[in-house]
């Protein structure tokens, strides 16, 4: 017990410190999970309303699979970059696997799901009656499109939120893809496996403690958002 007090105490003194190797991991843990949330984002919210808008054979059972993956374990969706990203791979030519290119690819991939389908469930949540009134004023498919994303802009910016949640917390695609080389693809949730495998606690729950206060406030902001 005293051991577990000790760690918290050096652990808040690297925080406060402001140890580079610290400071290091945490602010390409926020690149890495920041840049594959917005390239999600930029191609699942537009999808997202293509799906709700049009109807087509399958639609339900589609939407259905969307809202399985949700919970897909992280390391089947690295084991799936992995064999893409390597060598004998559809991609492996671009030499992104242990890369942080490589790692932004993966955890965009994992969040896709959970981005595209609360998209479509904040879109459906919207009115017909926007849809309508933006039709009878002359917009076109596009305008109409982004008058009901802008319509429903709370429920779809927590489900950004909540992406870029899952991939900040997320371990297997970070480390299959990454590798966790120290100082290029080592992130929190990687540093502090390896971290507490050898025995340092303190490095290891400064991290911790770094990445659950990232996470809280992530899920106030997507309170606060819901809320609005």
């Amino acid at each position: 017990m005293d051991e577990i007090a000790r760690g918290f105490l050096r652990a808040i003194e690297l925080i406060l410190e402001l140890d580079p190797e610290v400071i290091e991991v945490a602010l390409r843990s926020l690149f890495v999970s920041l840049a594959s949330v917005t390239i999600a984002s930029l191609i699942n919210v537009p999808l997202g309303c293509l799906i709700h808008f049009h109807r087509f054979p399958g639609k339900s059972w589609m939407i259905n699979l969307i809202q399985t993956l949700y919970s897909m374990p992280t390391v089947t969706v690295g084991l799936l970059v992995f064999l893409i990203l390597s060598r004998s791979g559809p991609l492996g030519d671009y030499g992104l696997l242990y890369t942080p290119y490589g790692m932004i690819f993966g955890q965009a991939i994992l969040i896709t799901p959970v981005i595209l389908g609360l998209t479509i469930s904040a879109i459906s949540g919207v009115s017909d009656d926007v849809r309508d009134t933006a039709i009878s004023l002359g917009a076109d498919r596009m305008q109409v499109m982004w008058t009901v994303i802008a319509e429903a802009r709370g429920p779809v910016l927590a489900a950004v939120l909540l992406g870029f949640g899952r991939a900040l917390s997320e371990v297997g695609v970070a480390m299959m893809i990454g590798g966790n080389i120290r100082g290029y693809t080592r992130v929190l949730t990687t540093a502090i496996a390896l971290e507490t495998s050898m025995g340092n606690l303190e490095v290891s729950i400064a991290l911790g403690l770094i990445l659950i206060s990232i996470a809280l406030v992530v899920n106030t902001v997507v309170s606060r958002v819901q809320g609005w």
